[in-house]
C-alpha cells in the first residue's frame, strides 16, 4: 500500500467545477487582468492548498481553440503553483483571445503578476 502524506503547502491545488463554485468566485470583487489572461481571487477561512478553476468564452473560438488555451493555463498556473504555492484561496483563471498566442514564458508572468496585483 503507497504511503499516504498530509496536505502540505506545496500539494496539488484542489479544482473548481461548478457553476456556483466560479461565481461565488466572480461575486468576491477582487479581480486582475494582465496580459493574456484575468485572475479572479477568492480567500477562504482554511489554510487548505488553492483550489483552481479555469475558464475560456467562445469568444476566444472554437472548441479546439477553447481546450488549447485552457490547457495552456492549466500548465502554466501548475507550474508556477509549484515553485509559489499559495493556500487559503480559491483562483479562477479566465482565458482571453491574447493567451492562445502569448508565449508561454510571457503567459507564466502574466499569471505571477496578476497573484502579485490580488495580493494572492
Amino acid at each position: 500500500m503507497p504511503a499516504q502524506h498530509p496536505p502540505s503547502a506545496g500539494a496539488k491545488p484542489g479544482r473548481l467545477k461548478r457553476r456556483p463554485e466560479f461565481l461565488r468566485v466572480a461575486a468576491s470583487g477582487n479581480k486582475a487582468a494582465v496580459g493574456g489572461v484575468v485572475l479572479q481571487v477568492r480567500t477562504r477561512p482554511d489554510a487548505d492548498p488553492a483550489r483552481l478553476g479555469f475558464t475560456v468564452s467562445k469568444k476566444v473560438g472554437n472548441a479546439v481553440v477553447r481546450n488549447r488555451t485552457r490547457r495552456r493555463l492549466k500548465e502554466a498556473a501548475r507550474l508556477l503553483l509549484a515553485e509559489r504555492p499559495v493556500a487559503g484561496v480559491d483562483l479562477v483563471l479566465i482565458g482571453r483571445a491574447s493567451t492562445r498566442g502569448r508565449n508561454f514564458t510571457t503567459l507564466q508572468a502574466d499569471i505571477r503578476r496578476a497573484l502579485d496585483r490580488t495580493g494572492a
